[in-house]
């Protein structure tokens, strides 16, 4: 790595005080000449910490959330374990498996892979559902030396024989906290049935909830456990602040801001499927690029919107959570919370979108009263007050009450939805703590509640 490089990004240093390169990391020529082509110019934490480990065969549990480089920290060191150890590929069978929770990510990861194998001789693909399964069985046919997958479609892939596991090597999970709230711990388990006992393991997750340590006690051996950043901190790269507003005024004074911020490019996310819909439909009445992405939708129709949107062809993709994780767009400039997600967790991914690579960015959140509980959450799990901007001609009759980092709501609304409040309308504390939530708002978590993995499959959210 040549000392310009080190000069375009911060530096990590060994404790002697040297630069760290990912040279010294002890990645081969093919690799390093991949990511000065891809300007990858010091590792970020992760990456330091994770590839001499994996390099050194070690399993691995690591904390890291989206946007930290954790990619690169397992794929460059697995690629060159590949391309130096083990057997030719043969017939229908993987010596690398990435398990991923969408198709978007398997998209994104294998895209990453992809790049960083570049001047290696392997194989890499990606197989998702959404798609037909006749090409990814001919492809497979081969042999394939890293496969990024999603359980579901992994298990059709195995149980028609398409591929084997007798030459795995290794294993990755990755948002493996993702993987088990969608409802995969049985796909898991009748993935790791068929693995071989003797194989390298790499599990990354946002979070190290109690599922995910049991998930990683049962499939990890002496595993490395390393936590990169602050649990659970939005990126101070990230201005955030909401907007008050009544439920129904929301698409208009989206598209008030819309004019009057001149905003050129937004990622905005709307909680279910026909509120993306109903809201791409309405800025295309006004004359505006909109496209949305959602689970109804075929996977290649996602695909063309979320390229244009890269392509900057279309200013403005309306997503549910599906796209929150393993969207890499680079130089966004602003995410837009159309509605607030039920699980506070989700803010973090949503708003990770921006203030990316040392960018600056911005997240708006429009927040209506009856989703104060979620804001509520929201200000608990990243313990930030987010401030208010009240627009003059969009102020609710419904007042949003205040709250605080703490958890507490600090009035109640104005006009609540339920009258038969009158013992508790005074009373303070802590909104978890409370049993007289009003039935219309739905129930917020800080911390995400996971099906524990040795229960069987939780209903897929839409």
């Amino acid at each position: 790595m040549s000392a310009e490089q080190g000069k375009l990004a911060p530096l990590l240093n060994f404790p002697d005080g040297t630069a760290m390169t990912f040279a010294k990391l002890g990645l081969i020529e093919p690799l390093l000449r991949a990511l000065e082509r891809l300007d990858y110019n010091t590792p970020t934490p992760v990456q330091a910490q994770a590839i001499p480990a994996v390099l050194a065969g070690r399993d691995l549990m690591a904390a890291a959330q989206t946007g930290t480089g954790k990619t690169a920290g397992f794929a460059l060191p697995l690629l060159q374990r590949l391309t130096l150890e083990g057997a030719k590929v043969s017939s229908n069978s993987v010596r690398a498996l990435v398990l991923v929770p969408t198709r978007e990510l398997a998209e994104q990861v294998h895209s990453n892979i992809r790049d960083y194998a570049e001047h290696l001789p392997l194989t890499t693909y990606a197989v998702y559902g959404g798609v037909s399964i006749n090409p990814q069985m001919m492809k497979l046919r081969k042999g394939i030396d890293l496969l990024v997958a999603t359980p579901g479609r992994l298990l059709d892939l195995f149980r028609q024989n398409a591929v084997k596991f007798n030459q795995l090597q290794a294993l990755v999970l990755d948002e493996a906290d993702r993987m088990l709230d969608l409802g995969f711990a049985e796909e898991l388990r009748a993935v790791y049935a068929a693995l071989p006992a003797r194989r390298q393991t790499l599990l990354f997750s946002a979070t190290f909830s109690d599922e995910i340590r049991l998930l990683a006690e049962q499939t990890l051996n002496d595993p490395l456990s390393i936590e990169v950043s602050p649990r659970n901190v939005a990126a101070s790269s990230v201005k955030q602040w909401i907007v008050p507003v009544d439920k129904k005024r929301k698409p208009e004074l989206f598209s008030h801001l819309l004019r009057k911020q001149r905003w050129k490019q937004v990622l905005v996310f709307s909680k279910t499927r026909n509120g993306v819909d109903q809201l791409v439909e309405r800025l295309r009445g006004q004359g505006v690029n909109a496209d949305g992405i959602h689970g109804d939708k075929p996977q290649a129709t996602r695909q063309r919107a979320l390229d244009s949107f890269k392509a900057r062809e279309i200013q403005i993709l309306v997503a549910t959570d599906v796209a929150a994780r393993g969207l890499d767009i680079e130089d966004l400039p602003l995410v837009v919370n159309f509605d607030l997600p039920i699980v506070a967790e989700d803010y973090i991914h949503r708003i990770g979108r921006t203030g990316r690579a040392g960018n600056t960015g911005e997240a708006i959140s429009l927040v209506c009263a009856d989703e104060v509980q979620m804001l509520s959450a929201i200000e608990m799990l990243t313990r930030k007050t987010l401030p208010r901007h009240e627009e003059p001609d969009f102020i609710p009759d419904h007042k949003v009450p205040m709250t605080d980092a703490s958890g507490q709501v600090l009035k109640k609304p104005k006009k609540p939805k339920k009258p038969k409040e009158s013992s508790s309308k005074r009373s303070l504390g802590r909104w978890t703590d409370s049993g007289d939530t009003p039935a219309a708002a739905p129930a917020a978590k800080p911390v995400r509640k996971v099906p524990t993995f040795n229960t069987g499959p939780r209903k897929r959210k839409p």
